[in-house]
């Protein structure tokens, strides 16, 4: 192994003299590659070396008070907002891009328009959402500020992603396992359930962790439609803030920082725990 690894490295030297800009090129890659990832090292570090020691009990208190600042009714309803919002976007996007994958013509206009007002809807920040729900679910629908609202809104933000990221992992399927299907007398909806949709599961995840990450890191949105009360309502037409809204809250009122890092903590275990149970997921899927 070792001779190997040896030869390996001394043909990519020989490689590298004939061409130093490939050496150069490739000099780049791993620094910007060793920047990522110590940056995202020191945020992790920073984050648990700041927050851990101040995790106690009384911010797991089901009551919120201003003298145990509790995260606990932010974590429930970061739960049920993820859960909702999760529950309406992820079939809407995964048949929209069945559909554009699937059965809508290639060169169609209306799939260029699709994708455009997709793609459109990627880039626009959240503040705007934010406005658009409080204008339509809170007042004209009026539904206030409420979990509903901030779901509602939520399911827009990321629609774009669980679909744009839905296709392409649709589109990443072999055609011969398509015609294998059809080959072997399988129908059109036959094979998108038994054969393109199993092997684009991972792909498929990818965009689903990806949208639950924006959920549970979004704060200005929802400040303007799910509002800022620190309980669980009794309804989803009761306003309560999620964890990144609790987390700006009290950073911005300067008097419970040390919450505020034990809050950032927990969302960072949060996130860890929702990519690595999607990963074993996908996992188990992909093995049948």
């Amino acid at each position: 192994m070792e001779t190997k690894k040896n030869s390996r490295l001394q043909q990519r030297l020989r490689e590298y003299a004939k061409s130093p800009s490939s050496a150069i090129l490739a000099a780049l890659v791993m620094l910007c590659t060793a920047i990522t990832f110590f940056v995202l090292l020191f945020l992790i570090v920073f984050i648990l070396v700041k927050g851990v020691t101040h995790i106690t009990p009384d911010l797991f208190s089901f009551t919120y008070t201003t003298e145990n600042a509790s995260l606990m009714p932010a974590l429930i309803n970061t739960l049920i907002m993820t859960a909702l919002s999760l529950v309406i976007a992820v079939p809407i996007g995964v048949a929209s891009a069945i559909f554009l994958v699937e059965y809508a013509g290639k060169g169609s206009k209306l799939v260029g328009l699709i994708r455009i007002t997709a793609e459109t809807l990627s880039g626009i920040p959240s503040i705007v959402y934010g406005l658009f729900g409080l204008l339509f679910f809170a007042t004209t629908l009026h539904w206030g500020y409420s979990l509903l609202s901030g779901s509602f809104t939520l399911v827009i933000m990321i629609l774009p992603l669980i679909m744009r990221t839905t296709e392409e992992a649709l589109k990443a399927v072999p055609d011969s396992y398509r015609e294998a299907s059809f080959g072997l007398g399988a129908g059109k909806l036959r094979t998108i359930f038994r054969i393109v949709l199993p092997s684009a599961v991972p792909g498929i995840l990818a965009g689903v962790i990806l949208a639950t990450g924006r959920i549970v890191g979004e704060t200005a949105a929802l400040m303007y439609t799910a509002g800022t009360v620190a309980q669980v309502p009794k309804s989803l037409m009761g306003s309560g803030r999620t964890l990144a809204v609790h987390m700006y809250a009290l950073s911005s009122e300067g008097l419970y920082m040390d919450q505020a890092y034990a809050t950032a903590v927990i969302l960072l275990v949060i996130v860890l725990l929702i990519n690595w149970l999607s990963g074993q997921l996908a996992k188990r899927i992909a093995k049948g």
